[in-house]
């Protein structure tokens, strides 16, 4: 811990992904900044992300991967700095990456590869990083803010607040950034837990029980929406790439449809087999498509079984609704312990699209997650923490 200054051109809250970049670019601006984050580590979601490799961007992210209650809100900012701009940063520093589905780009080895390079270049921008430093009061200045912290109190003209939302608490994450905005009069919208997992009722998460870790390919849809991606089973309920997604557009109540065989018309399918294997069993020819284990629970689940010879065309067309429109309502979500972002947040007409300033508090400044701007999963939300911070830096 080093002597805090009496006063900065910038101070920053908040040392995770929006926070590190906006601090290292406005440093590279010529400007004195000041990181500050309450925990004792910096950067806890960059490391927990992709499994530990870090997905740290997404190369053909657009607007329309992101929710908004303003959708045209996020454009500026993407189209300011793109994808390519941060895999850049990735290639001069000598990180080995991949492309694991198109477009998602994981590190080879650890996602402390990308944390280690942001944490170089805040070196290199002569940004002053300060951890276990909790924030007790924000005052305004005539020009500026005053930042009361455990570590002592810094003017500053500009004040950044890139604290985050409420996904992952055990990560660091707070309601900081929420009631800033609110107690400068901005308004906030309702938040909850997103690109998280479901819950089930127990009638149906106990049948369900000897698949947990068990993964199918699948399409999940949800209020008009859908993502063809594979589903996890879990001992809690259902998750996986797809109902991750379909989790920010679900809300309580909601009946999402599962299709456990997309890129079948799987009446047809049993059709064909009752001709060709007629003495084969049900589970037998859906295992042709699916773990037998699955398809054994399943079949369990809803009471289908006999030969394919037993099945009646209309019995095969009730099989094949069940499993091409497997109707679930969720009893929840596994909320923000495991929840990847938060959806919600600040008001986007609350802050200029170009600068990111507060309307009603000059010099003010809100990143990253605590905007009402989130995105799908597989890199989007740095790309929008990186952005967001960048088109910032370039103001404060």
């Amino acid at each position: 811990m080093s002597q805090l200054p009496k006063s900065v051109d910038v101070i920053v809250i908040g040392a995770g992904a929006s926070g590190l970049m906006c601090a290292i670019n406005a440093g590279y601006r010529g400007r004195s900044v000041l990181l500050l984050e309450h925990s004792n580590k910096v950067g806890r979601k960059i490391l927990m992300s992709g499994g530990g490799r870090c997905n740290f961007t997404h190369m053909f992210s657009t607007p329309a991967n992101f929710l908004s209650q303003n959708p045209h809100f996020c454009k500026s900012a993407l189209s300011r700095y793109r994808p390519q701009d941060f895999v850049d940063m990735v290639d001069r520093h000598a990180i080995a990456y991949h492309e694991k589905t198109p477009g998602q780009l994981f590190c080879d080895i650890s996602s402390k590869e990308i944390l280690q390079m942001l944490l170089t270049e805040v070196e290199w921008a002569g940004v002053q990083l300060e951890i276990n430093c909790a924030i007790e009061a924000v005052e305004p200045l005539d020009k500026g803010y005053r930042v009361k912290s455990a570590l002592g109190s810094v003017d500053c003209e500009s004040l950044v607040v890139a604290t985050g939302g409420l996904s992952i608490p055990n990560g660091g994450a707070t309601s900081f950034a929420y009631d800033l905005a609110e107690r400068f009069g901005m308004q906030v919208t309702d938040r909850r837990a997103a690109l998280v997992p479901f819950t089930l009722q127990p009638d149906l998460l106990t049948p369900l029980k000897e698949l947990a870790g068990v993964a199918q390919p699948a399409r999940v849809s949800c209020n008009g929406m859908s993502f063809k991606e594979p589903i996890l089973f879990t001992h809690r309920g259902i998750s996986g790439p797809s109902v991750l997604q379909i989790s920010s557009y679900w809300t309580p109540g909601s009946v999402v449809e599962i299709d456990l065989l997309p890129d079948l018309d799987l009446a047809e399918w049993l059709k064909q087999q009752r001709g060709e294997h007629p003495r084969w069993g049900l589970e037998r020819s859906l295992s042709e498509h699916m773990s037998k284990r699955t398809a054994q629970t399943l079949c369990n689940l809803w009471g289908f079984e006999g030969e394919l010879a037993q099945l009646n065309n209309e019995r095969i067309d009730e099989i094949s609704q069940a499993f091409k429109n497997w109707q679930v309502k969720p009893s929840g979500t596994e909320g923000y312990r495991t929840a990847e972002v938060t959806i919600g947040g600040i008001v986007t007409d609350e802050v200029s699209q170009k600068t990111f300033e507060a309307k009603r508090a000059p010099g003010l400044y809100f990143i990253g997650e605590c905007l009402d701007v989130t995105g799908h999963l597989g890199g989007h939300n740095f790309q929008w923490a990186w952005a967001s911070a960048y088109c910032c830096a370039q103001a404060v």
